[in-house]
C-alpha cells in the first residue's frame, strides 16, 4: 500500500519508527517532510498529505506532531479525509473499522516509539467493516457535499 507521512518538528521524533515500520511491511512511503527538529508550520505538512490521499496519490496518510490534534484538524479540512487522532491502539483499530478514516495522527509528545509502532500497525491491519457504519461515513460525505462545495 502506498502511504503518505509527514510531521512537523514536535513529530519528527516517531517519524523513523514509523516509516521503518511501514517499509519492513512492505509498504510503500510518500514523504512530504518535515526532515528535521527544526520549527515549521504542521498545516504545510498536513496539508500535503491530506491533498495526496484525497487526490488519490496514496491510500493513507499518517501525520505526526506534538498531540496530533493540529494535523488532525488541518487535515479534516480537505474534502474526502476522514482524519483522526489516536494514541491508542483501541482507537486505532476503532477509527479504521468504524470510520473508514484515511488518515492517522499520532502524538509525538503523547505516546512513546513503541507505542507509535504499536498504534500504526493496528490502524493499517484493520479493515473498515461497512454495515451500518457505511450508513455513517456516508452522511458525513453528506455533510462534507453541503459545506466543502
Amino acid at each position: 500500500m502506498k502511504i503518505a507521512i509527514g510531521c512537523d518538528a514536535a513529530g519528527f521524533v516517531l517519524k523513523e519508527t514509523v516509516v521503518n515500520c511501514l517499509a519492513s511491511s512492505g509498504h510503500e512511503i510518500m514523504d512530504y517532510g518535515t526532515y528535521g527538529e527544526e520549527s515549521c508550520d504542521y498545516p504545510d505538512f498536513a496539508l500535503a498529505v491530506a491533498e495526496a490521499v484525497a487526490g488519490g496519490k496514496c491510500r493513507k496518510g499518517i501525520l505526526l506532531c506534538g498531540t496530533g490534534i493540529g494535523m488532525a484538524i488541518c487535515a479534516n479540512k480537505v474534502k474526502g479525509i476522514r482524519a483522526a487522532v489516536c494514541n491508542d491502539e483501541f482507537s486505532a483499530k476503532a477509527t479504521a473499522a468504524h470510520n473508514d478514516s484515511n488518515v492517522l495522527a499520532v502524538g509525538g509528545r503523547v505516546v512513546d516509539k513503541s507505542l507509535a509502532e504499536k498504534i500504526v500497525k493496528a490502524w493499517i491491519a484493520t479493515d473498515f467493516e461497512g454495515g451500518r457504519h457505511q450508513r455513517r461515513v456516508d452522511k458525513i460525505a453528506e455533510i462534507e457535499e453541503k459545506y466543502f462545495k
